[in-house]
């Protein structure tokens, strides 16, 4: 490995984001043989690397192998690791991983559930999460008061929040009446509560919200709530095309968990075939 920003080598080993890395960095809690780090530093194979004192296990690029999780959060859980308040958080149940940790990309408040990603590359999460790539981001929601189509119109063409300028990509009308109206909402950005902020400019008040879809991939219908699954080696391919990451090999875990799931699909059609 050659000498590289540090931002990055702890990204890359699963710490956190690049950005939360930089943070660290500027905060004096990272040291490179002894010495406190500073933002523009770089690191080699042979330099140790400390973060909060915790000596940094480097994983060379040509063994690391990059992992992908999809969770249904439910309503009630927050997206941090630990809460002063004990309220539950999105990493609860997550399955323990070796050499880092999981990592979310992105955010969703306590009162939305649906979809939401976990990885061990801080890289991957950094690039899926930022502006330039516009990844789809599409949401059911459910609202109460009056919509006209002057205001569907106005929610695609912007609206100039405190935070700058936003919009839906489209709108779709997904069925119900009265206080059980739904709407389908894509955007292509992640301001904090951007979905019902742009509701709430016209007085439509936001009931329900559920992410079902990020980039091409959408929440299987399968998944229950609270529950998670590791992606396929094809589908995480699928994320690295999309923001320009070299594919890594598929890792053990993801091959034996596609052998048990087709093992478990052969059974059941053996048992039903004997029926």
């Amino acid at each position: 490995m050659e000498n590289e920003k540090l931002q990055k080598i702890i990204a890359h080993a699963g710490l956190s984001s690049r950005r939360e890395a930089e943070v660290w960095i500027k905060a004096g809690r990272v040291s490179v043989n002894g010495s406190i780090a500073e933002l523009g530093d770089r690191a080699g194979p042979k330099d140790k690397i400390r973060v909060d004192g915790k000596l940094l296990q480097v994983t060379a690029k040509e063994d690391f192998v990059r992992r992908m999780l999809v969770y249904h959060k439910p309503e009630g859980e927050i997206c941090s690791r630990k809460d002063p308040e004990g309220r539950p958080t999105i990493f609860d149940t997550l399955p323990n991983i070796k050499n880092g940790r999981w990592l979310n990309v992105g955010r969703l408040d306590i009162n939305t559930s649906g979809l939401i990603f976990f990885t061990n590359d801080g890289e991957l999460a950094n690039r899926l999460m930022h502006p330039s790539h516009q990844v789809l981001r599409k949401y059911a929601v459910r609202v109460r008061g009056e919509v006209t189509e002057q205001i569907l119109a106005q929610l695609v063409k912007g609206v100039e929040l405190e935070d700058g300028m936003a919009h839906f990509e489209k709108v779709e009308d997904a069925g119900g009446e009265g206080t059980n109206h739904w709407y389908n909402v894509i955007l292509r950005e992640g301001k904090n509560r951007e979905v019902r902020r742009l509701w709430e400019a016209f007085d439509i008040q936001v009931s329900r919200l559920h992410r079902i879809q990020y980039g091409n991939f959408n929440l299987p219908r399968s998944l229950k709530r609270g529950r998670w699954r590791e992606l396929t080696h094809q589908e995480l391919g699928h994320f690295e095309e999309m923001v320009g990451l070299k594919k890594t090999v598929a890792s053990k875990v993801i091959q034996q968990a596609n052998r048990k799931r087709q093992k478990n699909k052969t059974l059941k059609a053996r048992k039903t075939f004997r029926k």
